[in-house]
């Protein structure tokens, strides 16, 4: 890995720290995947890999039997 040098207003800086300590992480971290990011090395295959993560929780869905409705159904009134 390559160092970089950033000239960041100290009060910018300090929120950052603060935010990032929130977060469970560095700023330092957190600028290196924002530029992974920005190069583009995130891929697509990776996106949806984390939506899925992020969403197999969720319990959201149309259950074992699918949907009991059609879209005329719900716009009847």
């Amino acid at each position: 890995m390559t160092n970089l040098t950033l000239t960041i207003d100290e009060d910018i800086l300090r929120v950052a720290r603060i935010k990032a300590l929130e977060m469970g992480t560095s700023v330092n971290a957190l600028v290196r995947e924002y530029l992974r990011q920005l190069a583009g090395r995130s891929t697509a295959a990776e996106g949806v890999a984390e939506f899925f993560a992020a969403t197999r929780g969720a319990g959201a869905g149309s259950g074992p039997g699918g949907r009991s409705w059609s879209r005329d159904e719900l716009y009847e009134r």
